[in-house]
């Protein structure tokens, strides 16, 4: 079976997890701050706080931006449930944005539209759809306007870039976040980062991640009682290992060769599927994406024949996927009172989408059976 996504394991990966495995320290040890410095070297970035997850450290993004009871919160519709359940957990309440036709990111004329109506969310999570910015700087300048603070979701985009900088760079942005799960563009197995420039934000990060205890001691505490530890706020287990860092260190090392294999492999998408009428992702366009996914879209698809085309893929060795049910048409959401109709714009893709496989380790053989697979089953199923 050809999987949607894996991950890409070297000897040198191996033998950095198992340098930890052999030393003293397995969890809090040396090597969480020296992926950190890492992280924080390669996005140009102040700050890099890893966590054991995407989904905590958008959790403790919201927190440290003081997202609470009373609070509201944008962000878009086609997106995994945690670019929105942070908030809740937070207590506070969640709404969207329609997404652009054409990137699939949040819309800007849609927010701008949103805004006018008086309304202001304490936070936008901007999400870097399949690895491509969204537009920060047009976000930034209704940030700017309206005050509302910018959090970017960029668990499918490290090694992405946007306006020369690195993605991560927190540029237009107070908090960037990163997955490193093993479907992203590198891994710690599990795992996360925050970034930010702003010190207040990390220190407050660095507190939530471990339960929201101190050990920063005082001088008089140190001397006096050198095993004190406080207990400032309510805070969660969600640090990273020194097993998971490890392996993140020596994955970063080999991010660039990861993202130009990404790109070759949507560009052999774009040559052997151009002809046959699909929505492909426009390369051109894309200039600076990660490309952790590639999302086709075939035009006036119905529910039905989407189905079959899925599973005859799936009945040929090819695991394709779909990103994703809109996060206002899950059960969950619908309870809170969303319903079909709402944004529109996402649901009309969600109809039209399939993302075929995308890791570097995918072979030509692989993906000419991909094509030409894809090919005939639309032939037959759409004529």
């Amino acid at each position: 079976m050809i999987p949607y996504a894996r991950q890409s394991i070297s000897e040198e990966d191996i033998e950095a997890v198992n340098r930890v495995l052999k030393s003293d320290f397995l969890t809090q040890g040396p090597v969480v701050p020296l992926f950190e410095n890492a992280i924080k070297k390669y996005c140009k970035v102040d700050h890099a706080v890893v966590t054991s997850s995407a989904t905590s450290a958008l959790h403790i993004a919201c927190m440290a931006l003081d997202v609470g009871p009373g609070d509201l919160v944008w962000t878009s519709p086609n997106s995994f449930v945690a670019s929105a359940n942070c908030a809740l957990y937070c207590g506070a309440q969640i709404d969207f944005v329609d997404i652009d036709s054409v990137t699939m990111n949040i819309s800007i004329e849609s927010l701008a539209a949103k805004l006018k109506l008086g309304k202001i969310p304490k936070v936008v999570i901007a999400v870097h759809f399949a690895g491509t910015s969204c537009d920060m700087r047009s976000i930034k300048r209704l940030s700017d306007q309206y005050g509302f603070k910018i959090i970017e979701d960029a668990s499918h985009a490290i090694g992405g870039s946007y306006i020369n900088n690195k993605i991560g760079s927190c540029e237009f942005s107070d908090v960037t976040v990163l997955s490193f799960h093993p479907v992203k563009i590198i891994t710690t197995g599990e795992g996360g980062a925050l970034l930010t420039n702003d010190e207040k934000i990390a220190d407050r990060a660095v507190l939530l991640r471990s339960h929201g205890i101190n050990r920063a001691l005082t001088k008089s505490d140190s001397q006096n009682k050198p095993w004190f530890y406080e207990q400032i706020e309510l805070g969660f287990n969600y640090r990273m290992t020194d097993i998971q860092a490890a392996l993140g260190l020596s994955q970063l090392e080999r991010i660039n060769e990861f993202v130009d294999k990404r790109l070759m492999i949507a560009s052999k998408y774009e040559f052997m599927l151009s002809p046959i009428g699909l929505k492909l992702p426009e390369l051109s366009r894309n200039k600076g994406s990660a490309y952790h996914l590639y999302v086709i879209q075939i035009p006036d698809i119905s529910e039905v024949q989407k189905v079959l085309i899925f599973k005859g893929l799936n009945s040929l060795g090819i695991s394709a996927n779909v990103h994703y049910i809109p996060i206002h048409l899950h059960p969950f959401y619908k309870a809170l009172g969303f319903q079909i109709g709402d944004f529109p714009i996402a649901e009309k893709y969600y109809l039209e989408a399939l993302s075929l496989p995308m890791y570097p380790g995918l072979a030509d053989k692989d993906l000419e059976h991909i094509c030409f697979s894809l090919k005939t089953m639309l032939n037959q199923k759409l004529n």
